[in-house]
């Protein structure tokens, strides 16, 4: 599958892979078209589904067929290798399915950063000559649109729980640029407001767009904000309570 689905395989990877960047790799990255956002392929949709498939039902079910011809087979065939060999499988295939997610959901955060306008922490900096809460959102907008367009495009390209992990993957990585920004300034509270806007934004954005498209499907823990978002909060608020359970989306 990874041979099959190298060309859709290979963007995502190389945004989070380690590299050690000589001169020619530089030179040849900074010629790349950084101007065009990144959409996530029909293939590598089909990739991750499957991927899922195979963790979430497949695996199961040979798991199961292997016990029960084990008891049909001399000495019991051996299962103890049996479960052992399943169980390598098993950690490589998650190890690979979560790589790629994050991967995925890097991409998509890298699209936010292209430009002024959808950047979430120059949107904060800005806020902070703006009055109105209303402003502030009106400055969100761009930034709103998007997110809405890719997360409309991963919900046609994955299944369900795919769909469902990318975007809160999305929605906390989105946090995350929210909190490093405000962990670097925790002193000076004159972008709180801004910070505080663009939060109310993002979970809106996310939670609405789950719940217009999965309807009542989803449960409602997977419409609860991720913890980048809680921990902004805390930051924001200092009485809020904070997550004791770290989500784990992949």
């Amino acid at each position: 599958m990874e041979k099959q689905y190298a060309d859709v395989l290979a963007p995502p990877k190389d945004c989070v892979a380690p590299k050690k960047f000589g001169l020619k790799v530089v030179q040849k990255l900074t010629k790349r078209n950084s101007t065009v956002p990144y959409t996530v392929p029909e293939d590598l949709g089909i990739l991750l589904n499957t991927l899922k498939r195979l963790l979430d039902v497949l695996r199961p079910r040979i798991e199961s067929h292997l016990k029960s011809w084990s008891s049909c087979i001399p000495n019991g065939g051996n299962s103890a290798a049996i479960g052992e060999k399943l169980s390598e499988v098993t950690v490589t295939l998650r190890a690979k399915f979560r790589n790629y997610m994050q991967a995925v959901v890097e991409k998509l955060s890298e699209n936010t950063r292209m430009q002024n306008t959808t950047k979430l922490k120059k949107i904060i900096q800005d806020s902070k000559e703006l009055v109105l809460e209303s402003d502030i959102r009106t400055r969100m907008q761009a930034l709103k649109d998007q997110l809405i367009q890719a997360i409309n495009h991963v919900h046609k390209v994955s299944e369900v729980h795919v769909f469902v992990a990318i975007c809160r993957g999305f929605w906390d990585r989105m946090g995350q640029d929210v909190l490093s920004f405000l962990e670097n300034r925790k002193e000076n509270k004159a972008w709180y407001k801004g910070a505080r806007v663009a939060i109310s934004v993002l979970d809106d954005t996310f939670a609405s767009q789950l719940q217009q498209l999965l309807g009542n499907t989803i449960p409602p823990k997977d419409l609860e904000p991720p913890r980048s978002v809680v921990e902004v909060r805390s930051i924001l608020c200092k009485d809020a309570p904070r997550q004791k359970n770290s989500s784990f989306y992949y």
